[in-house]
């Protein structure tokens, strides 16, 4: 009977066990043997097998450029993106009347489309003069600060790293809302009740139930906005355009289309390369991440 069930339940799992083999693993596999391919092009055959791929891509200006951009949004935007949502969440469930309007209102920006939006920003950030200015410019002048070039030619790094992770956090808020609110509304109200009892502040409440309680949820927004962030591309596009490295704003999944479809014809072994690199990136960072979450992660 065991063996039975057993069978019954690798039938039930093998389309999916299909599906992640073929759209998975062996395009993994393939991108694995393409970045030892060197000199492949889609017009040209490989000059030899090697590491010659990766000794490019390592000391290539650009690629290391696109590495220092997408941790420097890594580490900005998931924690800040994380813990505003946590703060509105508890928020949220605090004015539980109006609680199902405001978490439509904020879900709103994760089913608009990323380019319309990235316009917007734009917008908002605009300076094509000292009189033509977008939202962000003439609120700062209200200030007496003069416009700043945020997203134009002439505008600086830090102003253009600013624009991304407001835009980035922003963007990715609106999930980590919908989780927490779940998260917190599922913890036991008992815990609250024995607080309330013992005169516990809010901030212990906060500190000592609340976090505890929802941390595997806030370990898996973590996680998963790691890797998210590491995979970033669409945003710098919204806003910069597509020729990034011009921008100075490239990210590695950037430099990987940049290397696959350039006008030399286009390197996919070192667009593999890449990939790979960027890979082994997340998947160390997600197993730190697992390692760290064991010893504080609530369950």
């Amino acid at each position: 009977m065991k063996t039975k069930n057993n069978l019954k339940a690798w039938l039930y799992l093998l389309p999916a066990i299909l599906f992640l083999a073929f759209f998975t693993v062996y395009p993994l596999i393939d991108i694995f043997v393409y970045s030892f391919e060197e000199n492949y092009q889609f017009t040209k055959e490989a000059t030899g097998i090697g590491f010659g791929n990766y000794g490019f891509v390592l000391n290539d200006e650009k690629f290391l450029s696109a590495v220092k951009n997408t941790i420097l949004l890594v580490i900005i935007t998931v924690p800040l993106s994380t813990l505003i949502a946590l703060l509105i969440s508890v928020g949220l469930n605090a004015i539980k009347p109006l609680r199902k309007v405001l978490e439509t209102i904020f879900f709103l920006p994760y089913v608009t489309n990323t380019l319309a939006v990235g316009m917007v920003f734009m917008l908002l950030f605009n300076k094509d003069s000292q009189e033509n200015v977008g939202l962000v410019n003439s609120i700062l002048g209200l200030f007496g600060i003069n416009a700043i070039d945020w997203v134009g030619p002439t505008s600086s790094y830090i102003a253009k790293l600013f624009v991304l992770c407001f835009y980035t956090i922003w963007y990715v808020m609106p999930f980590k809302i919908l989780v927490l609110t779940g998260a917190i509304a599922s913890v036991r109200k008992i815990y609250y009740q024995a607080a309330a009892v013992d005169g516990a502040s809010r901030f212990t409440v906060f500190r000592k139930i609340t976090v505890p309680q929802i941390s595997p949820m806030i370990s898996y927004l973590i996680i998963t906005g790691f890797i998210g962030a590491f995979k970033s591309y669409s945003d710098a596009v919204a806003l910069f355009g597509e020729n990034l490295d011009d921008a100075g704003m490239n990210t590695i999944v950037g430099y990987v289309y940049g290397q696959l479809y350039s006008n030399s014809g286009g390197y996919p072994s070192r667009a593999s390369a890449a990939a790979i690199i960027l890979f082994f990136i997340i998947l160390a960072i997600t197993c730190i991440n697992l390692l760290v979450s064991r010893k504080h992660v609530y369950y």
